[in-house]
């Protein structure tokens, strides 16, 4: 599934058409698609994994799932989900969900929850943790409702680097700790969304689909931890399990 600074990168790519019509709207999507067609796209926005194409008085929103892809200015053989028209080029979207958003989409986003976005709050993260002392930290920090953006290459990276276990209870994390992995779940999406760029995202993995501590130089555990049984790398050694 697509992290936040990959939407990022999606909305960068597509700038060519901001401010233009659609000359043709089509696809396998049960919105009303026709309802595109001859309208001008006001601007492109992302909200975590959202990305957000918004006209006057509403907006389309597409989520890429686990498998969903798009393509600009070329096309598969697959029936695009939604193929857009514009007089100088198109974009397609696979596999993925669409929906529509009615009226100003300022009402339906708290912006201050996206570790991107400039008016990201840490302080409502923080607030939001503290009314759920009970969870394990890996839900949490998947939480799209406290910390949208976050994916689980992020999560494992940001417990790593704050030398938290992911099966940590998020009550029981000092504050300081908790204070530190709130910020570098922000500053983590950054250095993603830099290197996803030059290509080399992977290359500064370090525990993440990864063997071996490289603090420790003992094997790191893989293992599908809390109630979203989604994959974790850990090191047993240096990533203290609070509990």
């Amino acid at each position: 599934m697509p992290e936040g600074p990959s939407i990022v990168i999606l909305k960068e790519e597509v700038q060519q058409f901001a401010g233009q019509e659609i000359i043709a709207a089509s696809g396998t999507s049960n919105i009303d698609i026709e309802r595109l067609e001859h309208k001008k796209i006001r601007e492109f926005r992302t909200w975590g994994k959202h990305f957000l194409i918004c006209f006057d008085d509403f907006t389309v929103k597409i989520h890429l799932l686990m498998f969903g892809t798009y393509l600009i200015n070329d096309q598969k053989e697959l029936k695009p989900r939604l193929s857009l028209t514009f007089k100088k080029g198109e974009l397609n979207f696979y596999t993925c969900s669409i929906k529509v958003l009615e009226g100003d989409i300022e009402q339906h986003y708290d912006w201050s929850r996206d570790v991107m976005n400039e008016n990201w709050n840490p302080k409502k993260a923080k607030e939001s943790l503290e009314k759920i002392p009970e969870t394990m930290i890996c839900d949490a920090v998947l939480d799209q409702n406290i910390f949208s953006g976050v994916g689980n290459i992020i999560k494992n990276e940001v417990l790593f680097r704050c030398f938290i276990h992911p099966e940590s209870l998020t009550g029981k994390i000092p504050t300081d700790d908790l204070n530190q992995l709130i910020s570098e779940c922000s500053v983590y999406s950054f250095e993603f969304l830099y290197w996803k760029k030059k290509s080399e995202l992977k290359k500064h993995w370090q525990a993440h689909t990864k063997k071996i501590c490289p603090r420790c130089n003992i094997p790191l555990h893989k293992k599908q931890t809390g109630n979203k049984k989604r994959r974790s790398f850990f090191c047993t050694n240096c990533q203290v399990l609070h509990t």
